[in-house]
């Protein structure tokens, strides 16, 4: 018995040590926090329960069966965040420099088995220098594994992937197919191919930085929902993201104690919107004046910035937010805004999360390079996104509603619930000046009857009533007044029951 207790004792100090002191030091030395460390700071203190601690790899070819770490190169275990349940693992590039095993690949699968039977959120913590060589195919077999998983989890609980350091390869498939990926900079990249690889293929000159870094990701792809300046920014934020999150889609968001008052009026929205249509102001300044105590949770705030998705609460309750922002590219909706807030939007309806719809948009993005990357199609799964979801959908116009947009955009013929506008909307086909030119083409050239014209048609058509008179808008608020009609409208509608018709699976336009 004593000699078991020692051999445990000396497996267990083997196993919190991994690599040892000096890989450790060269972790720290890059800004990097160690596997251990991480899960220090994402969970809360003395909850975390680690396990397969001493699970160990099997290779013995390369002289593998000399160098063996209990743990194999990944902490995995459970714990709570704000006194939740989540499940997770952590990829100590330490040890083999994170890669991935047979083994290594097991241990995540056993975790991520556990999260979906218990209904409970999993956090992959992912710093690894992909599949482990001396494995060969067998590791290729774990990521498949993994991928498996992940696929069968999607829209079951929430995924939430923290990339802190390489993630190259088949490795990036698993991050790809959860909810969210938050990456921190100058420390973690993703990419299929390396920048080796690229230059002896298309003989391109980039950095990994520059190819996979956290800002390109951020920026460029949309493949990053978040990026942070350190690993402790990335955990600690995390944790409060986990907060607008339910723990399955069995469950609904935790509503919380809100201190703000529902009948608080914010007399600033009155004068938001510019008098001339053309002006831009900024939409953000409305989520913030609605929203509880004024916080907005942003995701992908500097990727297609012409719409704006993120979390607030409404009297303590969770919600989505999906936002036409006309401070870019006027609000327009392009390719990349449209898949940014479709997949937002699945996301919400997946697990129970209300949606709240901000309008002002003059349309779709004309132009061959939108046509030729096939906006119509991309248009569409945002169209479909709205259709499809069945949780309470609240829609307020606060100007601009033009066109095969304004049906895009949750207006009421696809499912919105509840549709407010401003007195400042306007919905109709297109702007008035467009819609002349159209209508009055013989009066091209005459600019006194194009004027007259284009102001009868403002009169008519550049405001909220026709489609209110059409019960089409719900009515038409006060800008003052927005956030008590919010959230009066998710109040009654929170016990919302709705199926849509029984499928395998929809077949949205990818």
């Amino acid at each position: 018995m004593k000699e078991n207790i020692k051999e445990l004792e000396r497996k267990k100090a083997a196993a919190k040590l991994g690599g040892g002191e000096e890989r450790i030091k060269k972790q720290h030395a890059k800004g990097k926090l160690t596997a251990r460390e991480r899960l220090e700071i994402l969970l809360d203190e003395g909850s975390f329960q680690e396990l397969d601690m001493f699970v160990e790899h099997r290779a013995v070819d390369f002289d593998m069966d000399k160098q063996k770490i209990p743990g194999d190169g990944v902490v995995t275990g459970y714990g709570k965040i704000n006194g939740k349940l989540v499940y997770v693992f952590s990829q100590d590039f330490t040890v083999f420099g994170g890669s991935l095993s047979e083994t290594h690949a097991e241990k995540i699968c056993k975790i991520m088995d556990h999260a979906v039977r218990n209904g409970a959120p999993l956090i992959g913590l992912n710093d690894s220098g992909g599949a482990r060589i001396q494995e060969g195919v067998v590791s290729l077999g774990g990521y498949a594994e993994v991928f498996k998983r992940n696929v069968l989890s999607s829209g079951v609980i929430p995924q939430i992937s923290l990339v802190m350091g390489p993630c190259a390869g088949g490795a990036v498939y698993s991050p790809s197919m959860t909810d969210f990926i938050f990456m921190v900079e100058d420390s973690s990249y993703m990419f299929v191919t390396g920048p080796d690889v690229v230059k002896t293929v298309t003989h391109e000159e980039v950095t990994a930085e520059e190819l996979g870094g956290a800002s390109t990701h951020s920026e460029k792809s949309g493949v990053a929902d978040l990026t942070f300046e350190n690993d402790r920014d990335a955990l600690l934020i995390t944790r409060e993201f986990m907060s607008y999150l339910p723990q399955s889609n069995q469950e609904y968001p935790e509503t919380i104690e809100c201190n703000d008052s529902i009948d608080r009026e914010e007399s600033a929205l009155d004068t938001l919107v510019p008098q001339d249509p053309s002006k831009p102001y900024d939409i953000k300044e409305v989520i913030h004046k609605v929203a509880d105590d004024g916080d907005f949770f942003e995701l992908q705030p500097k990727y297609a910035q012409n719409i704006v998705t993120g979390f607030i609460r409404l009297n303590g309750s969770s919600i989505g937010v999906v936002a036409n922002q006309p401070l870019v590219l006027a609000g327009c909706l392009d390719i990349n805004s449209s898949i940014k807030a479709a997949r937002f939007v699945r996301f919400c309806d997946a697990f129970n999360i209300p949606i709240l719809t901000l309008v002002d948009v003059p349309g779709f993005m004309p132009g061959t390079s939108q046509e030729y990357g096939g906006i119509i199609k991309h248009g569409a799964k945002l169209l479909f996104a709205y259709a499809e979801a069945t949780v309470p959908k609240v829609t307020l116009i606060t100007r601009k509603a033009y066109g095969g947009a304004y049906d895009v955009m949750s207006s009421k013929h696809i499912g919105g619930d509840i549709n407010f506008a401003w007195p400042s909307a306007e919905i109709a086909v297109m702007g008035a000046k467009g819609a002349v030119e159209i209508i009055f083409r013989q009066d091209i050239g005459d600019e006194k009857k194009i004027e007259k014209r284009t102001q009868e048609y403002t009169e008519k058509f550049a405001n909220p009533f026709i489609a209110a008179g059409r019960g089409y808008i719900d009515d038409v608020i006060m800008p003052n007044n927005s956030r008590k009609k919010l959230i009066e409208s998710f109040e009654m509608l929170k016990n919302k029951q709705q199926e849509n018709p029984w499928r395998k699976h929809d077949n949205i336009p990818l």
